[in-house]
């Protein structure tokens, strides 16, 4: 049995940090019902291409961007600007545990579904804000973007080549990173959200905000900052506490080094041919190769650049040298242990005949993560959902769909 085969979710989400959320708890086993605007459905439903192709080649009307992000979940169309839709969401509210909205703040209070109301009607319900700023402070009232968030909240001062090297200056995370990690706090609050329920029998709000989340994940960065007063600087892919810790050249490419600790340098110094370098007293622990950086980085690029980037992997790797690649995303899911852990999985699509997943990271021994349902057709669940929990008609429901409702 799933985890949470016992937990209903209904998302008002769209884009990515909540529907990340929603997915998560969908692939651990929640019914989980997507609620989209009628004929246009959550804006990443157009954002491509890349689009979905079925059988012949022919693009879908799936974005790629879309499937990324909602498996596991049904779709209902529902316009809750109208009273009507608005009582069909307080129906499902009323047998629902968990509501994911990423409106801005108050937005959802002109339509009487803020959690005050809702609460009213199911006091044992979780409601997960998702928002730029939260619910309170100078900036509450603003949209927040993954992007935006991404400079505002500091990581862009520390992510790109330092200055004085060519192509420096602030980079964003290739992937929209602030809006997952977003998507997973969120997940982290309605799972504790849901064992305080279980104990005190009471829901709550939960207000997660992308610009908390993002200064929370400055990580050591941050306490490098708070402990010292002095703001890290951008330093490429070299890492500001640890040396060496960053990529090198190679005969044909490049290889990453992450030696963590002074034994691991020893080893590394050993394969490349240069014990010298252990013993000197400028490298001999991380505390010196920190202070000597700009010795010790140089004499390891002009010994990295004789051997092939497979023959430095192979000799590291036996010596107990921590080093990788630098994959392109082809070579990623082409990696033996990436295929060996079932990385990529393909579902059953209505349109595409299949349509490729990357697999939940999690492995519960007990209560396994189950790919049930592929990303849903818009509204393609309405009917069956209206039928099923709330016992309308089918003239009932084509009715809502003849106003617009649905």
């Amino acid at each position: 049995m799933s985890a949470l085969s016992h937990i209903r979710v209904l998302d008002l989400s769209r884009v990515l940090a909540g529907p990340w959320a929603g997915q998560i708890l969908g692939d651990l086993g929640a019914e989980v019902i997507k609620v989209e605007r009628p004929v246009t459905g959550d804006d990443t439903r157009h954002w491509g291409p890349p689009f979905l192709k079925d059988a012949h080649g022919e693009n879908t009307a799936e974005a790629a961007y879309y499937l990324s992000a909602n498996r596991n979940k049904q779709s209902l169309t529902l316009d809750f600007t109208q009273p009507e839709g608005q009582r069909i969401v307080r129906e499902l509210v009323a047998q629902s545990d968990v509501l994911l909205e990423n409106f801005k703040v108050g937005g959802l209070a002109a339509h009487g579904l803020d959690y005050a109301s809702l609460k009213a009607i199911n006091p044992r319900l979780i409601y997960c804000s998702i928002t730029g700023f939260g619910q309170d402070g100078p900036y509450a009232t603003r949209a927040g973007y993954d992007f935006m968030i991404q400079g505002l909240g500091g990581l862009m001062s520390l992510t790109g080549r330092a200055e004085g090297e060519a192509g420096a200056g602030p980079l964003k995370v290739g992937v929209a990173l602030t809006d997952i990690l977003t998507g997973l706090y969120a997940t982290v609050g309605v799972l504790a959200a849901l064992a305080h329920r279980e104990r005190t029998g009471e829901g709550q709000h939960i207000d997660t905000a992308l610009l908390d989340v993002q200064v929370a994940c400055l990580g050591n960065q941050a306490l490098n900052y708070l402990t010292t007063g002095v703001a890290p600087r951008r330093m490429g892919n070299a890492h500001p506490n640890i040396v060496p810790y960053q990529d090198f050249p190679t005969a044909d490419g490049d290889i990453i080094l992450t030696v963590g600790n002074d034994g691991q340098f020893r080893k590394f110094c050993e394969v490349a041919g240069h014990p010298e370098w252990a013993a000197d007293p400028r490298f001999a622990s991380n505390k010196a190769r920190v202070a000597h950086r700009a010795e010790l980085i140089p004499l390891i690029r002009q010994a990295t650049v004789f051997r092939t980037t497979a023959e430095w992997l192979a000799a590291l790797e036996r010596a107990g040298v921590p080093c990788g690649p630098v994959n392109g995303l082809a070579q990623v899911f082409a990696d033996p242990q990436v295929r060996h852990r079932g990385l990529k999985v393909d579902m059953p699509h209505p349109l595409a005949g299949s349509v490729p997943q990357v697999a939940s990271p999690l492995r519960l021994s007990a209560s396994p993560v189950a790919y049930r349902n592929p990303p849903p057709l818009l509204g393609e669940h309405s009917e069956a959902l209206l039928q099923r929990l709330l016992g309308l008609s089918a003239q009932q429901i084509e009715a809502l769909r003849y106003a617009g409702v649905i």
